[in-house]
């Protein structure tokens, strides 16, 4: 049974590998040495995600923690097999700011705050690409956010969304981008924001529970 499990494990290595002709171009393997330790991960990486497939029975259907789980296991097996497959000259070494670069030049990011846009930028999205909502995208949510302001203050507060949504429109019309995505962290802040973006703008909502201390991998698992 177990030998039985390793060939799907195997099976499902080489359908990645293939699926990767799509976005990458695969060039001749050279000589090299397999790291046994990252072939070892992406084997037990699949196993683990292959319980999901018993577990799931019959229907094969996943609640948000589970898919949670399941997910993550085939993204740090795509990484393992990326780093393999790199070491043999079959893919091309890419940094990871590369990758986000990539991944990110079709898209907005609407955020919550000038240091969650400084590691974004850091880990190499265009900074022109970002914009920082610190206020809400309607009024009416910042008397959720504070009960207690003033009526006279939301004045000022509906000119700072208009601020905000002019900005959008703008970078949105000067590089052409067709994507939205809100990338907050769990709190009431941005949980009102990536409901009214995706009102608003059909925006891709992720939302990470510390922003503040994560890591480019980090910033690159959930954005996969």
């Amino acid at each position: 049974m177990e030998n039985f499990r390793i060939e799907q494990a195997e099976t499902l290595i080489r359908a990645a590998a293939k699926n990767k002709i799509k976005t990458k171009e695969l060039k001749n393997p050279r000589q090299g040495f397999i790291d046994v330790d990252v072939y070892e991960s992406v084997i037990n990486n699949l196993l683990e995600a292959e319980e999901f497939i018993y577990s799931s029975r019959p229907l094969h259907k996943l609640d948000a923690t589970e898919a949670a789980n399941f997910t993550s296991k085939i993204i740090d097996a795509r990484k393992g097999i990326d780093s393999i497959l790199s070491d043999f000259g079959v893919l091309e070494k890419i940094e990871p700011e590369k990758d986000v670069k990539e991944y990110f030049k079709e898209y907005l990011i609407l955020t919550t705050k000038n240091n969650f846009k400084k590691t974004f930028s850091k880990f190499g999205v265009d900074p022109q690409k970002i914009v920082v909502a610190g206020v809400p995208l309607v009024p009416e949510d910042m008397l959720i956010l504070n009960p207690k302001i003033p009526e006279n203050a939301l004045g000022s507060i509906k000119i700072k969304i208009q601020h905000v949504k002019n900005d959008i429109e703008r970078k949105m019309e000067q590089f052409d981008l067709k994507n939205m995505v809100v990338l907050v962290e769990n709190d009431k802040s941005g949980k009102l924001l990536s409901k009214r973006a995706n009102e608003l703008y059909n925006a891709k909502i992720i939302v990470v529970e510390n922003l503040k201390d994560i890591t480019i991998d980090e910033f690159i698992s959930v954005m996969s």
